[in-house]
């Protein structure tokens, strides 16, 4: 039966197919974490007291990066060099989403706007990660090798989700409101069809990787393509909404360590 379920339990029992997956994953947290350092040493004056919080962000994301490192290392594998058409982060920026790397990269200090943008793109993208994790917490929450490490990152992304949100009231209250919705609104086209692009990259290589016949790989394309127009007409509303989190100050407090595998 092809289900999502099946599908990661197929990749988790080939090393190379679940090498090519810990290295995505990998890849794409640590550079979060350098962006989100930068952004916090860039912050305006006037909005200083989101750096600790933007810090913690980062912090939280270099975590998940060196968990996704550590199952490699657990099970013999060395990372592999992560094809460019399955880099989301990187994709995202070339179609001119959150802050560009040239910017971070200079040391001139941001301005609101900059940090509106940042923190849409973030809601965005962290609804993605959040869901993402949930669904990998229902099927593998239990796992003897991946439980530990899926529980924390997807109490994590729920804490950077509802951050999010937080501090976009927060902006929108004190009359950012209208910069806000037009940020998150471009922002979330963009990522639909990103996040579209990538999954055919990811599932096409798995493919190769795992000797799918071409009607499976024709199947699972259809899918994709399937969820996208449906994000298109009425699923991309949930990425943008915003809304008084249950979890309050989520990022408050110092980030918590990254597990030891043995």
């Amino acid at each position: 039966m092809l289900s999502a379920r099946s599908l990661f339990q197929e990749i988790l029992d080939n090393d190379d197919a679940y090498r090519l997956f810990c290295s995505i994953a990998a890849s794409g947290e640590t550079q979060g974490g350098w962006e989100n350092a930068r952004i916090a040493a860039l912050v305006p004056e006037s909005q200083r007291s989101l750096a600790p919080k933007i810090a913690r962000h980062g912090a939280d994301e270099d975590k998940h990066g060196r968990i996704f490192q550590a199952l490699l290392k657990k099970r013999g594998l060395e990372p592999c060099e992560v094809p460019e058409d399955t880099d989301y982060t990187m994709l995202l920026e070339r179609h001119g989403i959150g802050l560009a790397h040239a910017r971070l990269q200079a040391d001139t200090p941001l301005s609101e706007q900059d940090v509106i943008t940042y923190l849409a793109h973030s809601r965005v993208t962290e609804q993605r990660a959040s869901e993402q994790m949930r669904m990998l917490l229902r099927y593998f929450g239990d796992h003897p090798d991946l439980g530990r490490a899926v529980r924390m990152i997807s109490d994590d992304e729920d804490n950077h989700l509802a951050y999010c949100h937080e501090e976009l009231l927060r902006l929108a209250r004190a009359g950012h409101g209208r910069a806000i919705h037009r940020t998150l609104h471009t922002c979330v086209r963009a990522e639909l069809a990103v996040y579209r692009d990538v999954s055919l990259a990811v599932m096409a290589r798995m493919g190769e990787v795992l000797g799918w016949s071409r009607a499976r790989g024709r199947l699972l394309a259809a899918g994709i393509h399937a969820a996208y127009r449906y994000e298109r007409v009425l699923g991309w509303r949930r990425m943008v909404s915003l809304a008084p989190p249950e979890r309050r100050d989520p990022l408050g407090g110092p980030a918590t360590t990254a597990p030891e595998f043995a």
